[in-house]
């Protein structure tokens, strides 16, 4: 990440990037970032700011730029909602990260109080475009997602390269976003002048590939008495920006950029791209087929026979035919599905956050049954004995009957939302929560058997987003708390908790086949086993795949000797499970990879959060 201070950026900018634009409209306007409703005096904060603005008839607009709440729930959107409609102005509103990681909605909250998660407007002779930001749901680098990508092209394809444009996005446009490249891009084909964002909670100016680019600070006051905001002036060839202290009606001039056209033109240099170079290293690993969606994929996949069943969160649950990649049906929901299909002797189970799980026929999509909720589920299902388990965003967590639909059970009293597939051991089912709950209930009635809390004052902390494992009479969790967690699988006592300070886990564990080891991912990008049976936590082995800063919560997979191990960075690690090293490495997106499927000898399947679905030969 390059930080250029205003008068250096200027200078270069002014030194011959494009000719100065057709003069336009003097305005101002009002730009709010990282407001964080449901932190600390994050509510006062932004109710002064809003009392702040509308006391200036001169402010056009405003622009809110991401991580309008804490925690993405319901109450914090709503609660934000009700401050935002006292401004006497037109706003504009995108989602940031808070909003969409730890969303209980998986997003969809977002887009019902505030109507959308892109905006697209002109005034005074600009046309501005604003797209929503992760991670969405998965833990990882920032991303725009697949289907705000498709929108903001739909609306460059309709917009004239005259035009000056000013983008919003609540992440830097750099390599901070995993897919920053399909924004700019695009941008780059029009008269581009200028990329606000925020995220970073303070005043900088960037140079995003030779685009000016100015970040805001956050509307919290943090060390200070009173939170603030920026004051944007457009006049005279610039972008002027001020920051604003609210109550006492301060103003501090900070940066002024010029605003010129940035299209690109045959001979501008070329800016890094992400390289696929290390495919070249593994020509036995060839593509059999590859499948682009038009939504983001959030979620793993199931095999049912010769079908591989998906989502996206676009809320469809479609079916592909192994061999070639081709549809065969297709299921909408009116919901983004963050959730993983279960499936069971010809039915498929699906949650949607549209308050509804979904059975269907996994053979023809026939729709067989659906369950309503009070709130959205992001949640996956684990089916056993024809009983389908999956926790909501409602404090519930249900036992539902496969074949009639018909609730056998259900445990009303969970703190938080639940986002993980549940674990079936030994007449148990285990799960997390965000509500920094980890609980086991009796299988057949419900009945809660135990239920720990890891003691954090932070609910980010929380065991929610890994999928357990057991071995030998326990069960294995790991947090972003950085600690992985063994249990009395009966009593739920703990027999071991432990930090390891050169290695830190966050929310990926897997289990080999023999149940000996627990395999265990860690944010440095290393690939741990650790005993299963031992009475402390002792590291086996640990491979020399070399995966660097690594955040992906999906789980290692043993399969016939090779354990196969998902990056956010887009690429699938197949290591000997044996020798711990790595046989071959292949790279399918620069997203996250939301899960790797091997079905057959040589035959694996993933998908990334970019709506990416492959199918990979391996000799």
């Amino acid at each position: 990440m390059k930080i250029w201070n205003s008068l250096l950026l200027c200078s270069l900018l002014l030194g011959g990037i494009g000719g100065q634009a057709v003069a336009q409209q003097k305005f101002k306007f009002a730009e709010v970032s990282d407001t964080h409703v449901g932190g600390d005096n994050a509510l006062e904060d932004l109710q002064r700011t809003v009392a702040d603005i509308n006391q200036q008839p001169d402010l056009a607009f405003v622009i809110i730029s991401g991580d309008i709440t804490e925690f993405g729930s319901d109450a914090e959107l709503q609660l934000a909602k009700s401050i935002l409609d006292k401004l006497n102005k037109p706003w504009y509103i995108i989602p940031g990260n808070h909003d969409t990681k730890w969303s209980e909605s998986g997003g969809n909250t977002f887009r019902k109080v505030f109507g959308d998660e892109t905006f697209s407007f002109s005034h005074g002779g600009y046309q501005f475009l604003g797209t929503n930001c992760g991670p969405n749901m998965r833990m990882g680098p920032g991303q725009v997602p697949r289907e705000n990508i498709v929108w903001l092209n739909k609306q460059l394809a309709t917009l004239d390269t005259v035009t000056p444009v000013i983008y919003i996005n609540h992440y830097p446009q750099n390599a901070d976003l995993n897919n920053w490249f399909e924004a700019i891009d695009p941008l780059k084909k029009h008269n581009i002048q200028l990329i606000l964002c925020g995220h970073g909670h303070a005043n900088r100016v960037f140079d995003f590939e030779q685009i000016p680019g100015v970040m805001c600070r956050s509307n919290l006051r943090a060390k200070d008495s009173i939170g603030g905001y920026n004051i944007v002036t457009i006049a005279d060839g610039k972008a002027s920006f001020e920051e604003r202290t609210p109550l006492i009606g301060k103003n501090r001039p900070w940066a002024a950029v010029p605003l010129l056209s940035h299209r690109a033109v045959a001979g501008q240099p070329a800016f890094p791209r992400p390289s696929y170079a290390m495919n070249d290293s593994f020509p036995n690993v060839k593509r059999r087929w590859s499948y682009q969606d038009h939504s983001d994929i959030g979620s793993g996949m199931a095999l049912s026979k010769d079908l591989v069943i998906s989502t996206n969160t676009a809320g469809e649950i479609y079916a592909m035919q192994l061999q070639t990649g081709k549809r065969k049906w297709n299921f909408p929901t009116e919901g983004k599905i963050y959730a993983t299909p279960a499936v069971y002797n010809d039915r498929v189970v699906v949650a949607s956050s549209d308050h509804h799980i979904y059975c269907l026929q996994a053979s023809t999509g026939k729709f067989l049954w659906k369950f309503a909720t009070d709130k959205p589920l992001v949640a996956s299902t684990q089916i056993v004995n024809n009983i389908a388990y999956v926790g909501s965003s409602d404090g519930h967590f249900r036992a539902i009957d496969l074949v009639s639909g018909k609730l056998k059970w259900e445990f009303t009293d969970v703190n938080g939302f639940v986002e993980d597939k549940p674990l079936y051991y030994q007449g148990k089912i285990y799960f997390g929560s965000w509500g920094n709950d980890f609980y086991a209930l009796d299988a057949a009635t419900g009945a809660l058997q135990w239920k720990w809390n890891n003691g954090a004052s932070n609910r980010m902390f929380s065991p929610a987003a890994c999928w357990p494992v057991a071995a030998d009479n326990k069960v294995f969790i790991v947090a972003p708390d950085r600690y992985m967690t063994a249990f009395d699988a009966a009593t739920g006592k703990v027999i071991w908790r432990k930090s390891l300070k050169e290695h830190k886990v966050r929310e990926s564990l897997g289990l080999s086949i023999d149940s000996s080891t627990v395999f265990v991912k860690t944010m440095e990008g290393h690939l741990l086993g650790i005993a299963a049976k031992a009475d402390t936590m002792q590291v086996l082995w640990q491979s020399n795949a070399e995966m660097d800063y690594e955040l992906d919560p999906a789980a290692p997979v043993e399969y016939k000797g090779v354990i196969y191990v998902p990056t956010h960075s887009g690429v699938v690690y197949a290591v000997d499970a044996k020798t711990h090293m790595v046989r071959w490495k292949h790279k399918i997106s620069n997203c996250l990879v939301n899960a790797v499927l091997p079905v057959a000898d040589g035959k694996i399947l993933a998908s990334t959060m970019d709506g990416k679905l492959v199918c990979l030969d391996v000799k």
